[in-house]
């Protein structure tokens, strides 16, 4: 049975290379991109006039994620792979834990850090909870550039 690979990802560099170590290291399995569309951060958006419309900042959230997938699919062209993509409303670590059980998901592969930085330091690292509460096996990318020259 082919192997089900889900790669957590969003704006990061570092999920950029998740999805980069995932497309060349499970060349045989199936590879699903979830990217999560956090309500906690769309929600303190800044409305018009200062207003907050819920409604108006869900939709700017979804283009944002909308953009967020096509450069997971621009991604995977470069490697000339197929891959599954699929937007879920909810929170980071309890979202990608869920999407792996009900999809069968053998192997989880996230960054290790998000677009929130120095935020999810404070509030405690969503690799480290995916990692304690994944499903399966979960490999968690550093993105490691190298130094530029001088």
């Amino acid at each position: 049975m082919t192997p089900t690979v889900l790669v957590a990802f969003d704006e990061s560099p570092q999920a950029a290379a998740a999805l980069r170590h995932a497309l060349s290291t499970y060349d045989d399995a199936t590879i699903r991109v979830l990217y999560v569309n956090d309500p906690w951060e769309w929600a303190g958006a800044d409305g018009i006039d200062g207003v907050f419309y819920a409604e108006e900042a869900f939709e700017r959230s979804q283009a944002a994620a909308e953009a967020v997938i096509a450069e997971a699919e621009a991604i995977a062209r470069e490697y000339d792979a197929e891959i599954t993509t699929a937007t879920e409303v909810g929170t980071a670590s309890e979202t990608i834990v869920s999407y792996a059980e009900e999809h069968d998901v053998d192997h989880v592969v996230l960054g290790s850090h998000g677009r929130r930085g120095l935020e999810r330091y404070l509030l405690g690292s969503v690799a480290e909870r995916v990692a304690r509460r994944s499903p399966g096996s979960v490999t968690i990318i550093r993105d490691e550039r190298p130094a530029e020259d001088d």
